[in-house]
């Protein structure tokens, strides 16, 4: 079984790629501040959206789906991080949403508005 942090970033370079493939810019991943992380941070070129996007895995769904593992708690973190990182590109009029990429085994499933 591989460490964490390397499967995190082999479910964070496929929900990448899958998002390039969409046209969306990658404009920063793990972006960190004391308030909490966003896995990848990206523009939707046809929506002209900010998108701060959430990657979830599971090996199966015995514990239920990976969207279930962004609780209240840390959608609050995420937003509150992405305020931080608006304000810090002078970004705070843009229009922005959270979206979600859950991806069990290795099917991914986007969810736009996820939170």
């Amino acid at each position: 079984m591989l460490p964490t942090t390397i499967l995190g970033k082999k479910y964070e370079n496929m929900a990448i790629h899958y998002l390039k493939k969409k046209k969306y810019k990658i404009l920063a991943r793990n972006f960190l501040c004391p308030a909490g992380e966003i896995d990848i941070i990206a523009y939707d070129k046809e929506t002209k959206y900010i998108v701060f996007v959430e990657v979830k895995y599971r090996a199966t769904q015995l514990f239920g789906r990976p969207l279930e593992a962004i609780t209240p708690e840390k959608a609050r973190k995420i937003k509150i991080t992405s305020q931080v990182y608006l304000k810090l590109k002078g970004w705070l009029e843009r229009n922005f949403r959270y979206d979600a990429i859950e991806i069990i085994d290795d099917e991914l499933r986007h969810i736009v508005n996820a939170f």
